[in-house]
């Protein structure tokens, strides 16, 4: 940034003219917002997919795109009375005459004479809070109903009953997440800042950003087509409040840093603004471009995340960079009370843990490393307990009746009889495709067809062995697709959501393999771009991996411990994005500085051992925020989000505290000044082995020798 932008937005006019922009522009979005596009039945779903085609291809037929709810009775222990029957036939009556509701089939008993299950299909093509109100109205139909005789349970699964629980578990997400975040960034500012005042402006900055991008995100809906749904607004909005805390952190820790040298306080914004702007800009940068990488996903919801997201950070970005110092500027030097920056004070950062931690590295720089990589080596080999996959009623990190439910049927009946597949051929071949159906393995009965509206096509409901999800749903899937291809020609297709869950894993493979490159390459572009140099950038990237390495390693063998299965599909590929681009976030505020002090020093070791004791405290605060921010994710009952933000972190942790504090000034000081090649960072003679200034006079001349366009208040 300039030195006449950084002086003007800490000017009385600049900073005045930024914050009345600001709450202009914010009141505009708020009052022009519009609603959420309608949602489609194919959004989340990969392209070019079977599952896919099926589901565009079901408003060819009467059902439609009905779902079902499915009522589960059982008696545990002991087979069902005749006054259980009776009871059950008079309730299939009360369950038909309900609004919403379709034919209903007759009642299926067990075999084992213990259960029974009805299948409630409910009217094509209902919104999803019609649908979810429906679902709630059988729920309470069942709670009170009367015919049930006493030890006869009843509860509700299938599609619809999943689909309610998942809409419950974000029910009110947007405010618990923002409370919930609100309150960890403040504690830590609290607790970093120790001042009961300063920690108010950038909560208050980036909290306004938050709020300004969850208006905007219906925009980047309407423009991507595709609603931005409560998972992706909660990744978003911890994106938001993470990020722009740490540009916060950064940016004030250096306007303190600059308070120390000069007795003029907008002169000392505005150096610290210049300062800190291109760490700031690089950080967002290799961010925003990382999550960009997300449009060449093959499933939509990994697209529509990447450029909302990318949306977020550069939102966060012109907060923390831009209307951040904006309110600073009104402030007066004393915001910081008690701990108020004096001209001429002593830098604690030369005298405090983070010196101590430098002169550590400086002395033992190779068994440092060696250590480093010990612990690396050991979290990483957690990685050997990784698995990626979980079936439906994995889904929920707490007991949900759908889950329940699912549970009660898989004990009596098939465990795919909830959520049949669905299998679209022409009907000049679905007698075929019926009959290869039935003979293939892991197929438990094939249904009645439904022929098409204009009579081409032919709908049969498949029931599986096993639940949805599962290994064994999947080879069924695979297999039946590949028998039916070969046997009832090429136009077969099978769907339905034991499919789209394959399909999903599938498509989540192919992003893995495809984004997790551009995102290398990106991330290192930039690294190039900013520092000018190769071999720093291929350091820092090789770290930041074998730090992702880490963190999966060592949330895998946290999940064990919490009887969490496995990875959900899309967790590996959202973590190594995350973790990569944030992970060297610290590294750039890190090298930057060291860049910066190396050119004033004239080499590399006392420029890095500088830059780690002036920015350890900065970083590791900022690093501990970011950590704590994704693990509010967990306080939504939904496995995905809360592996995410573990595994997220955790790495940030490990970048912080491991990785950027002692093996990155480590291999810094082993490579020496072939850290920078190609290049390297011209140094200034007028500030080799300059003393600081000790006289508030000094300090002001030696202000107007660095920069001086930053003269006037």
């Amino acid at each position: 940034m300039g030195a006449r932008l950084a002086t003007w937005i800490a000017s009385r006019v600049g900073a005045a003219a930024i914050l009345l922009a600001t709450a202009a522009v914010a009141a505009l979005v708020f009052l022009t917002s519009p609603a959420q596009p309608a949602a489609s039945p194919t959004d989340g779903l990969p392209e070019g997919k079977q599952s896919t085609r099926v589901t565009e291809l079901m408003d060819r037929f009467a059902s439609g795109r009905a779902e079902s709810a499915i009522i589960v009775f059982e008696r545990p222990g002991t087979a069902l009375t005749d006054t259980d029957r009776q009871a059950l036939t008079a309730l299939r009556t009360t369950v038909a005459g309900r609004e919403h509701v379709g034919y209903l089939p007759p009642l299926a008993y067990a075999d084992d004479g213990q259960a029974a299950l009805l299948v409630v299909p409910l009217q094509a093509d209902l919104p999803d809070d019609v649908r979810d109100s429906t679902v709630d109205d059988l729920r309470a139909v069942l709670r009170d109903a009367a015919e049930l005789p006493a030890g006869l349970s009843a509860q509700v699964t299938g599609g619809a009953a999943f689909g309610r629980d998942i809409s419950a578990a974000f029910a009110g997400a947007d405010v618990t997440l923002l409370v919930s975040t609100a309150i960890v960034v403040a504690l830590l500012l609290l607790i970093t800042y120790r001042s009961p005042i300063l920690w108010i402006v950038p909560l208050t900055v980036i909290g306004l950003g938050d709020q300004l991008v969850a208006k905007l995100l219906p925009w980047i809906g309407h423009l991507i087509g595709e609603p931005t749904d409560a998972s992706i607004a909660g990744i978003v909005s911890v994106l938001v409040f993470g990020a722009g805390t740490d540009y916060a952190l950064l940016l004030i820790s250096r306007y303190r840093e600059e308070l120390r040298r000069t007795t003029d306080r907008r002169a000392a914004l505005a150096a610290a603004v210049r300062a800190a702007a291109p760490a700031i800009v690089g950080s967002a940068a290799t961010v925003v471009l990382a999550l960009l990488t997300l449009v060449t996903a093959v499933l939509t919801s990994n697209r529509t995340l990447g450029i909302a997201a990318a949306a977020g950070v550069g939102v966060a970005l012109i907060f923390g960079l831009i209307v951040l110092p904006a309110a600073l500027a009104l402030l007066p030097r004393g915001a910081f009370w008690p701990l108020v920056p004096v001209a001429g004070s002593a830098e604690t950062s030369e005298t405090g843990i983070w010196a101590r931690v430098a002169r550590l590295v400086g002395r033992r720089p190779v068994g440092v490393l060696a250590a480093a990589a010990l612990v690396l080596a050991a979290l990483g080999a957690g990685l050997l307990t990784t698995t990626i996959g979980l079936s439906q009623t994995e889904q929920f990190r707490t007991e949900v009746e759908s889950v329940q439910a699912q549970q009660t049927l898989a004990a009596h009946f098939a465990a795919g009889s909830s959520q049949p597949l669905q299998v679209v051929v022409s009907s000049t071949n679905a007698q075929q495709a019926a009959d290869i159906a039935g003979r293939t393995a892991g197929v438990a009965a094939v249904g009645r067809p439904e022929p098409s509206l204009d009579g081409t096509l032919t709908l049969l409901p498949v029931q599986l062995d096993d639940e949805s999800g599962t290994p064994g749903a999947d080879r069924a899937v695979t297999a039946l697709r590949q028998a039916l291809a070969a046997g009832a020609g090429a136009d077969a297709l099978v769907g339905g959501q034991p499919a789209a869950d394959l399909d999903r894993r599938d498509a989540n493979a192919r992003d893995n393999a495809v984004v997790a490159p551009l995102v290398l390459a990106v991330v290192l572009i930039v690294l190039i771009a900013l520092l000018r140099s190769v071999v720093g950038p291929l350091v820092l990237l090789a770290t930041v991996v074998l730090s992702y390495a880490a963190s999966l390693g060592a949330a895998s063998l946290a999940f064990a411990a919490l009887d969490i299965p496995a990875l959900a599909a899309n967790v590996p590929l959202l973590a190594f994005l995350f973790l990569v681009a944030l992970g060297v976030d610290y590294n750039i505020f890190l090298v930057s500085r060291a860049k910066e002090e190396t050119a004033a020093r004239g080499n590399t070791r006392a420029g890095m051992l500088r830059a780690l004791s002036a920015t350890g405290g900065v970083i590791t605060s900022a690093g501990v925020l970011l950590a704590a921010v994704f693990t509010v994710l967990g306080v939504l009952p939904v496995i995905v989000l809360t592996q995410l933000g573990i595994i997220v972190g955790i790495g940030v942790l490990l970048d912080t505290l491991l990785v950027r504090t002692l093996v990155v000034p480590a291999l810094a000081l082993l490579l020496g000044e072939r850290f920078w090649w190609p290049s390297r960072p011209a140094p200034h003679p007028a500030q080799i082995n300059s003393p600081r200034p000790a006289r508030a006079e000094d300090l002001q001349q030696d202000q107007q020798r660095r920069d001086p366009a930053a003269t006037g208040h």
